[in-house]
């Protein structure tokens, strides 16, 4: 029984699969964290551009 014990803590298999998960974990983490700036500025800039081409007159100038 001791055996089977001291085989079970020296086993190193799931080892590799903690670290993927820790470094997509982080990847992610990081992703969300740089995005999330371009998002709101992209938002802003969207209604930017609405605003303008509501403003513009189209047609021939028939008024």
């Amino acid at each position: 029984m001791l055996h089977r014990l001291v085989n079970f803590l020296t086993d190193e298999d799931g080892a590799v699969t903690v670290d993927w998960v820790v470094l997509s974990a982080a990847v992610i983490g990081l992703g969300m964290v740089v995005l999330s700036p371009v998002a709101f500025s992209a938002n802003s800039s969207t209604q930017g551009i609405a605003d303008y081409l509501k403003s513009i007159s189209v047609g021939y100038g028939v008024e």
